[in-house]
């Protein structure tokens, strides 16, 4: 029997390429399990879940490794269970069925060399804002707010004369830019006015 599995990083990713790609190579719909979370993440039900129902003779399809993990260590694990299993493991994109020899020699390295790329992004990354702090600079998102209107906000915030929203559509910007910037009892105010008008 045939398995699918399919992950996206976040919920606002779309997974339909993914599950096309697993119909076109037999997969029923039905057998099709779908993540909605990032690789690196250990808990993740449907794939638990998937694994659970293999049987010996089955396999499960991927369109590729990225979508089962981000860990080599994961990788290598689940790929020697599933052959201690019998169960198949064949990856659509990258060509990879572990029922060969070749297959199962293609799935070590590419495990080895998704962790190479993962922790290279990740030392990449540090590199940057190493060198941006050495700068004097420091990461993150820049305030959306200018000091002057930040300083205006809490003004009109703490004089009672506009609420928060009123404030993030004065400025243009997010409810939440707006808290960012206020000091003091910004939240118990904002749940009493909210509770006031119910």
């Amino acid at each position: 029997m045939l398995f699918g599995y399919a992950r996206v990083s976040t919920a606002d990713q779309n997974p339909d390429q993914q599950i096309d790609a697993l119909l076109r190579v037999g997969v029923d719909r039905n057998d099709i399990y779908l993540d909605k979370a990032s690789g690196a993440k250990a808990s993740r039900p449907s794939l638990d879940l998937v694994l659970k129902l293999l049987r010996e003779g089955d396999t499960l399809k991927v369109t590729r490794l990225d979508r089962l993990s981000r860990s080599v260590l994961h990788l290598v694990t689940l790929g020697a269970d599933l052959r201690e299993r019998n169960v198949g493991l064949h990856v659509i994109e990258q060509g990879i069925d572990t029922d060969t020899m070749e297959g199962r020699a293609m799935f070590g390295m590419l495990s080895v060399l998704f962790e190479l790329q993962r922790e290279l992004i990740v030392a990449n990354t540090m590199d940057g804002l190493a060198s941006a702090r050495a700068r004097g600079r420091v990461g993150g998102r820049r305030p959306r707010l200018t000091p002057e209107q930040a300083a205006l906000a809490q003004e009109l915030y703490d004089a009672r004369v506009k609420t928060v929203q009123q404030i993030a559509d004065l400025f243009g910007v997010p409810r939440s830019t707006v808290y960012g910037h206020l000091k003091g009892d910004t939240v118990p105010r904002q749940l009493k006015e909210a509770r006031g008008r119910s």
